[in-house]
């Protein structure tokens, strides 16, 4: 008897059971994401017409320089920029960012050989991974942390040993009792200064000792520099490939994103050790075909013509920084102004830190507030307490914020106490 035709017919699944989907235990070991409830709140909000002041995401909302975006309009005119081009990136954005090392950190870089464009930081920085890390390896990462530095380790199929980054001095200090206590020995560090979410920042002489430490323990190092051109107060982020030795041991991953507003571009960089650069290059070789041509152009003008743009910049984010900051200490919370990132890592005030999570807590800023920020909790357990504030809107917005955070507790507060809150004037 051949099988009804009839849609509406019941299969018998005892004859045609129901197929079968068998992800890779790679996909289920991955959490849970733990911002999807804040994204399907904010989707719903907007969806219901309301303005959610969004300091969640590090997206920068402001434009790339005119220029920039004249170039690449030209450069995608060309119709010779249409066709597939190199995954290590074209040789004159190589030898712009080479020239960028050597003025700005008076870094020698081989351009052919110690330099490779990246479809963003991220993707070259989990490629890497794959490229050096396996089962059975280990690698140190500092927390709280961004999650792709821990979940792009598990994904290669590699452990993670967590260290706190807080105190500088502790954390150096904990590579080497790490390194002499476990086996097999970490193959890898991670470090990430300005640190996101933190915003801990060092110095050089920071990056000298992790040199000594990973020649002395044969560890391989990767800096995530990406938040290098975002600074305030005269505060200069160093370059780990700057320490005496450097290029030896690791690599150094920048991006476009940040300081020169190219996000969406997807426009990063990885520098340094060439077997570090090598191996990255091989599996990019058969994962994609490389950037568009158009881009790549105009991210030569960026480099070469709007360092200037890229300092002003940085004076934008110091001003949204200060409107941010201020406003929360006049609620009485803690000041957490940072040096450098476009990240402000808050302490939760009592009575409220005391009284919920952390997650709880950026949910009810989100639900009775309308405003959207990232519970610490998110970045890993060291990160329990904290919110991540995003210095992406402008200045009125954020003082927009706080003016609705301040509501916000107040409310809240009459709900815990039945009488209402006595909060500062903002």
């Amino acid at each position: 008897m051949m099988p009804s035709d009839d849609p509406n017919t019941l299969r018998d699944e005892s004859v045609d059971p129901p197929f079968e989907i068998r992800v890779a235990d790679r996909v289920t070991r991955l959490p849970p994401y733990l911002f999807g409830r804040i994204n399907k709140m904010i989707y719903d909000k907007r969806v219901a017409g309301d303005d959610v002041i969004e300091l969640g995401m590090g997206n920068p909302s402001d434009p790339p320089e005119t220029e920039v975006i004249e170039k690449l309009v030209e450069a995608a005119r060309d119709t010779r920029n249409h066709r597939y081009s190199k995954n290590i990136g074209i040789a004159n954005l190589r030898r712009e960012v080479a020239s960028k090392y050597f003025k700005k950190y008076g870094v020698r870089l081989d351009p052919d050989q110690e330099v490779i464009t990246c479809l963003g930081s991220k993707e070259g920085f989990s490629h890497m991974i794959l490229s050096l890390m396996g089962p059975g390896d280990t690698a140190m990462v500092p927390t709280p942390y961004f999650p792709v530095h821990v979940y792009a380790v598990a994904l290669a199929g590699a452990n993670v040993i967590q260290l706190p980054v807080t105190n500088s001095d502790k954390f150096l200090s904990a590579i080497a009792h790490t390194c002499e206590t476990l086996y097999p020995k970490p193959k890898l560090l991670l470090l990430c200064y300005p640190h996101n979410p933190s915003s801990v920042t060092v110095e050089q002489p920071f990056f000298d000792e992790v040199v000594k430490l990973a020649k002395k323990y044969n560890v391989m190092v990767i800096s995530d520099f990406a938040y290098a051109d975002v600074a305030y107060d005269g505060y200069k982020p160093p370059s780990f490939l700057a320490s005496p030795g450097a290029i030896d041991v690791g690599v150094e991953f920048t991006t476009m994103s940040k300081g020169y507003n190219m996000a969406g571009w997807r426009v990063g960089f990885c520098a340094g050790n060439r077997q570090m650069v090598n191996a990255l290059a091989t599996i990019k070789g058969y994962y994609d075909y490389g950037m568009f041509q158009a881009i790549q152009i105009a991210a030569i003008v960026a480099l070469r013509d709007t360092q200037a743009a890229v300092e002003k910049q940085s004076l934008i984010y110091q001003g949204r920084r200060d409107a941010l900051c201020d406003g929360l200490v006049r609620l009485g919370w803690a000041d957490a102004r940072p040096k450098a990132g476009m990240f402000v890592w808050q302490p939760i005030p009592e009575p409220w830190k005391s009284r919920m999570s952390t997650m709880d807590f950026a949910m009810l800023l989100l639900d009775k507030g309308n405003v959207a920020v990232s519970p610490g909790s998110g970045f890993g357990p060291a990160g329990e307490g904290y919110l991540r504030m995003s210095l992406v809107e402008n200045e009125e917005r954020l003082r927009q914020a706080v003016r609705q955070i301040k509501a916000c507790l107040k409310e809240a507060e009459a709900d815990f106490t039945g009488k209402p809150a006595v909060v500062a004037n903002v």
